[in-house]
């Protein structure tokens, strides 16, 4: 079930994102994601946060910023492949009319993830920080069937 997320779950919120972050970028040094982790920390509650919560505790979360920026977008190990971020991702569909987001190159699992969901890439650049290439994805939803044009009149 998807929820917004609570203040109360920020240090397993960020274990998530650790986690995630060092096994899917492993072409990018580790420490890199420990020196970001206060910072991460610090800022993660001024956006839009939505947890996927299950009997086991969140099973995953994602992040939007400035009502259209994904973040970011992590799902536990055990619950990857299993719908939990096709349905964070339908529910930020639900909720904004434009999404966009940067993710790298080399983590092909999510470039196909987004590809999947409807996310076209704009553009391929490199990043300040890490140096690595990414792509700058967008979705928005269309004004030509039903559905997308009675979400358009909310």
């Amino acid at each position: 079930m998807i929820q917004d997320f609570n203040i109360s779950e920020l240090e397993e919120v960020m274990k998530i994102w650790l986690d995630i972050n060092i096994k899917a970028h492993d072409f990018i040094p580790e420490q890199y994601w420990l020196d970001n982790f206060a910072l991460v920390k610090n800022l993660l509650p001024q956006a839009d946060i939505f947890v996927y919560q299950g009997n086991s505790g969140i099973q995953g979360f994602v992040g939007i910023t400035n009502k259209s920026y994904i973040a970011g977008l992590f799902v536990t190990d055990q619950f990857q492949s299993r719908g939990v971020g096709s349905a964070l991702i339908e529910q930020c569909m639900q909720l904004y009319l434009f999404l966009e987001l940067d993710v790298y190159v080399k983590n092909e699992i999510a470039v196909n993830f987004y590809k999947k969901n409807g996310f076209k890439i704009q553009k391929e650049k490199i990043n300040d920080a890490t140096k690595e290439k990414e792509y700058s994805m967008v979705w928005k939803k269309c004004a030509k069937c039903a559905t997308c044009r009675a979400n358009l009149k909310n």
